[in-house]
């Protein structure tokens, strides 16, 4: 089994938990990577005999970014949407019509060609886990391609039919709720780990409580896990709907109560609590205040949630510089959320973390500390780092 050390890692952000902040920095550190996991970690001076090394020259090493939440599988462009958003037009989800007519027009391969462009442009940025939704196809056919498509690039696919209803239900939701819980679970559950939906009263195009609940039920009886959009455009019941049947992830969660906060702290250690905020800079909405979940013992991530209409970017360091200006946290309680705050959504022990036995998924940063990530916000400082072993 080939082995390799990769030395001269200025600032080793473990992200383990050891240490009170919880990043569990090792300075002047190495790490010994054997069959794409990390076989060893520690001070430079003790590092053992190895096949190959790589010196990254006094450089941060954190684990991968973990994007949680992402919608990637779609074609078109929605740019003049942003325009007219930044112009005072508020967003209520009628906007990814478009993104449905454009993606069910386009191919397969021109569909593989797009993720595969924006998987890499991730990974250009310190990317190394995706979770990949559905939702710009609504019919079963396109729902279905659309997972056999991120499959082919992450195990974290998740069916998002309700996503919104389609222009051709609109007068008839209970059909369309009946065709996603339906045969369009049928044949999209082989392809998907995770079942979602668009909990939002506040949109005329999303869906109520009830049809939420009816959607993840079925998904569940169907053999997927549990997430939820909700409480993006307003108070709503996505949270608690989320919290009640045991979801992994509620994301957005830009508009809370007390007693969503309440709820949402009650159940860290099942459901995390997972924040966009690319899409409030994309919007013009309210950032959450990051830091006060985490005071109420809230479990928090964080995500690009990038798509072609409230956030059209791929960039997790762009993430995080936001939720240091804009949310309160710290520049390392920003980079655990990123991390093992996205791994735990994903309900993955093996990335997030660099700790023998993870997956040896790593973030270099041309900087000598994890601090340079909102420090030089824009500045295209992480990448993925590729290791022979």
């Amino acid at each position: 089994m080939s082995s390799t050390v990769v030395t001269g890692i200025a600032e080793l952000v473990t992200c383990d938990g050891t240490t009170t902040d919880g990043l569990g920095i090792i300075h002047d550190a190495a790490v010994v990577i054997e069959d794409g996991h990390v076989a060893w970690l520690g001070p430079a001076s003790g590092t053992p005999m190895t096949d190959h090394h790589l010196d990254v020259g006094g450089r941060a090493v954190l684990p991968g970014f973990v994007d949680s939440h992402s919608h990637l599988v779609f074609a078109g462009d929605r740019g003049d949407e942003f325009a007219a958003r930044m112009s005072g037009t508020s967003y209520d989800g009628g906007g990814i019509a478009a993104s449905v007519t454009a993606t069910r027009a386009a191919t397969d391969d021109e569909l593989r060609a797009l993720v595969a462009l924006r998987v890499a442009e991730m990974r250009a940025q310190g990317t190394t886990t995706v979770e990949i939704k559905s939702g710009y196809g609504l019919t079963i056919e396109d729902e279905a391609r659309a997972l056999r498509i991120a499959r082919e690039f992450t195990t974290e696919t998740t069916f998002l039919g309700a996503h919104v209803v389609p222009r051709e239900y609109a007068e008839d939701r209970a059909t369309y709720v009946e065709l996603v819980t339906g045969p369009m679970l049928e044949a999209a559950a082989p392809h998907a780990r995770w079942i979602d939906v668009f909990c939002e009263p506040h949109s005329p195009h999303a869906f109520t409580l009830d049809e939420a609940r009816a959607v993840l039920v079925a998904g569940r009886a169907a053999g997927l896990e549990l997430r939820v959009h909700g409480n993006q455009l307003g108070h709503g019941p996505g949270v608690l709907l989320a919290v009640d049947l045991g979801a992994a992830s509620v994301d957005h969660c830009t508009y809370l109560s007390a007693s969503d906060v309440n709820a949402l702290a009650d159940a860290a250690d099942t459901t995390v609590a997972t924040l966009l905020p690319g899409v409030e800079f994309s919007t013009r909405s309210p950032y959450p205040d990051a830091a006060a979940l985490l005071q109420a013992g809230v479990s928090i991530a964080l995500a690009t949630d990038c798509n072609p209409g409230t956030c059209y970017s791929s960039s997790m360091p762009f993430v995080i510089a936001l939720a240091v200006r804009e949310m309160g946290l710290t520049p390392g309680e920003a980079v655990l959320a990123a991390t093992t705050g996205s791994a735990k959504a994903l309900r993955r022990g093996d990335i997030g973390r660099i700790v023998v036995g993870a997956r040896a998924d790593l973030t270099l940063l041309d900087a000598p500390s994890h601090v340079h990530l909102s420090y030089r916000a824009g500045v295209p400082i992480a990448k993925a780092l590729d290791v022979q072993a």
